[in-house]
């Protein structure tokens, strides 16, 4: 009865995690080496760019400021492009693995 408890509340844990928006690093490493590398490198810019690297950033500082771009507070025309395509999921996948990698 114990193990049957058990099997019932494992399978309701991964259910509810399973609907919860989860984070994934190699979701955002894949989009950001797609989208955001090309300017601002993974640990350092791109060698002809002036923009800032990304890497080791604050996620949420990233998250925020993406977020701006998109909806367009904060003004870039690049930028404005860029993060007006992007799901608050991938922009959480995007700020998680920039925020992860060491500069």
């Amino acid at each position: 009865m114990k193990m049957t408890h058990f099997i019932v509340s494992l399978l309701a844990g991964l259910l509810a995690a399973g609907s919860a928006q989860a984070t994934s690093l190699y979701v955002g490493q894949a989009k950001a080496g797609a989208v955001c590398a090309q300017c601002h490198g993974i640990r350092m810019p791109s060698a002809d760019a002036p923009f800032p690297p990304l890497g080791g950033r604050d996620p949420e500082y990233l998250k925020t400021a993406i977020k701006q771009y998109r909806d367009k507070t904060r003004k870039s025309d690049i930028m404005n492009a860029i993060a007006g395509s992007l799901t608050d999921a991938e922009i959480n996948d995007i700020a998680a693995y920039y925020g992860s990698v060491k500069p």
